[in-house]
């Protein structure tokens, strides 16, 4: 928390040297830009600089162990040589930790040396340092520049370019990647330990939770001399995330725009109705000796989770739809397959019903995705946006997501595309590429029908037929989020990271709470939440809800 201070206190420091805090210098700013970019952009020709231009982007380090460097591999290559030659602008890439990307955005904004082209997955950070002058207005640089934005226009559309735009102000802080498909969270289990015991791939609530307790039963037949190391649900420090399909099953299906707005400043959901009755069914299972005892030791990035399941220690788990099948050779499947024998593997199952019986997954539209944004430190805008198009160009995001045949893909007899594991600086550090494809999260091969055909062939060396599984099940029974454009939430600003950490204690103590003591446990940790500015964050999103869209509880 005293970090996060210090880091917005410095970063007003900077603003006000560089733009003021006032509206008007940010006007002031904001003209002085559009100036700027309109001179650059008379030096275009055929779309390329007459002089040579320079900018930084951001790129997400994730600590692969056996991975290329994030700022030097052939896809990095790929692209500065592509921008040089189409643009005359080159791109030097900078580094950030993935997993604690929202506290390093916040100091490189903070002491101004934020990359040219930056991206974050929180907002708010965002729209902290919009208000002090720290970010550059894009709606006048993509309305000025559209004509050279072909690619981006194309690709995002609207909906994504536009997406966090306030319709009062006119302001945009951000332009959000598109998400090539809605996939987003799904249940694994181990296959062969269902089928040694005898028992069928669960389809309800009931199933599943008879299923772990046979694997916490059956721990000296699964795992002989290791049954001690047992792990029959897996569940991290986000609980929030990775009991997402539990939480939702207890909500209300039939809950309203306007209450899922109001409680959905917190993406982890820990103020809908029904999250609590998901967190004592989970803390009873905890006490049951059903989950991973040890979860809120270790926090993001720590590979202990991971290097369980490999080694083949773990029943069951929520996580990314295509979570197992990442990394290729590293990939959880294809090492617990080396570790345990051929017959081991995880496999998609779809579980968790709601009051109407639906297995209900909530999904973010074509937005939601990793938010785009410039910092008033750059001074080359238009290059930048230029940027943004160029990797928006479907071959080159086809390139960026498959590389070279015969070195990271294969051609399959029918046209699919069959991504095989690669070497050196080959090799993706991300699924799909998704770091340098910062405008497109998810598999678009340019041609639909070639991106359906691929889709399971992308994760070798899975089996296609259990990734066409998890695929089938994230894609069914989908609800995806609206768009609620109302002004600035103001008791939001800087709140994101000091919530999410009280977040993630209501959720951590409750889980592992005695259960005479689960009830107060949580209540406690809910009003120190609410006391500590989620209760604000609410009152002024009704307020705001009420007044755009009245007495109406939908958007629509």
């Amino acid at each position: 928390m005293k970090k996060r201070v210090v880091a917005l206190v410095m970063a007003c420091v900077v603003a006000f040297s560089m733009t003021g805090c006032g509206s008007s210098t940010s006007q002031a700013k904001g003209s002085e830009t559009k100036e700027a970019a309109g001179a650059a952009s008379s030096e275009l020709v055929d779309g390329k600089f007459a002089e040579t231009k320079h900018i930084t982007v951001e790129v997400y380090d994730r600590g692969n162990d056996g991975g290329s460097d994030p700022t030097n591999n052939i896809y990095t290559e790929y692209i500065k040589k592509g921008m040089l030659e189409d643009h005359n602008v080159e791109v030097e890439f900078v580094e950030v930790p993935r997993w604690t990307e929202t506290e390093e955005i916040n100091n490189l904004l903070a002491s101004g040396g934020a990359p040219d082209v930056c991206i974050t997955y929180s907002y708010p950070t965002i729209q902290t340092y919009a208000n002090m002058g720290g970010v550059l207005d894009l709606k006048p640089l993509v309305d000025q520049y559209g004509s050279e934005l072909k690619n981006l226009n194309s690709w995002l559309g609207d909906t994504n370019i536009y997406w966090d735009l306030n319709d009062e102000t006119g302001k945009l802080w951000a332009i959000e990647g598109k998400r090539a498909n809605s996939r987003r969270i799904l249940t694994f289990m181990r296959k062969d330990w269902l089928d040694q015991l005898g028992l069928k791939e669960p389809t309800n609530r009931e199933e599943f939770y008879t299923a772990i307790c046979a694997f916490r039963d059956n721990a000296d037949k699964l795992l002989g001399k290791d049954a001690d190391k047992m792990v029959p649900f897996s569940i991290s420090y986000d609980v929030g995330w990775r009991a997402a399909l539990l939480i939702e099953s207890m909500m209300d299906p039939a809950i309203t725009d306007k209450e899922f707005y109001i409680n959905g400043f917190d993406d982890r959901k820990l103020t809908q109705n029904g999250t609590k009755e998901a967190m004592r069914l989970l803390n009873k299972w905890y006490n049951e000796n059903l989950l991973w005892k040890d979860f809120a030791l270790y926090t993001a990035g720590d590979s202990t989770e991971d290097d369980m399941m490999k080694a083949g220690y773990v029943g069951a788990f929520q996580h990314n739809w295509d979570y197992p099948f990442r990394n290729g050779e590293d990939s959880i499947q294809a090492n617990l397959k080396r570790i345990v024998g051929e017959d081991a593997k995880y496999v998609a199952v779809d579980c968790f019903e709601n009051s109407e019986g639906k297995n209900l997954k909530y999904v973010d539209s074509t937005a939601g995705d990793r938010k785009i944004f410039f910092p008033s430190t750059n001074d080359e805008p238009l290059a930048s946006l230029l940027y943004l198009d160029w990797i928006s160009e479907p071959e080159h995001i086809k390139y960026l997501q498959i590389g070279d045949e015969g070195v990271t893909h294969n051609v399959l007899d029918d046209g699919a595309i069959e991504v095989v594991a690669a070497q050196g600086d080959a090799i993706m550090n991300s699924g799909n590429n998704i770091d340098y494809t910062i405008t497109c999260n998810g598999l678009n091969l340019a041609d639909d029908d070639l991106t359906l055909l691929s889709m399971s062939h992308s994760y070798q060396p899975s089996d296609p037929d259990d990734v066409q599984q998890a695929i089938d099940y994230a894609a069914a029974d989908n609800k995806v989020a609206k768009n609620v454009k109302v002004p600035e939430i103001i008791a939001e600003n800087g709140m994101g990271e000091a919530l999410a950490s009280k977040r993630d204690i209501a959720y951590d103590t409750a889980l592992v709470a005695k259960p005479e003591e689960f009830d107060k446990v949580w209540d406690d940790a809910i009003t120190d939440y609410l006391n500590a500015g989620g209760q604000a964050i609410m009152d002024e999103r009704k307020s705001a809800f009420e007044g755009k869209y009245g007495d109406s509880t939908s958007v629509e």
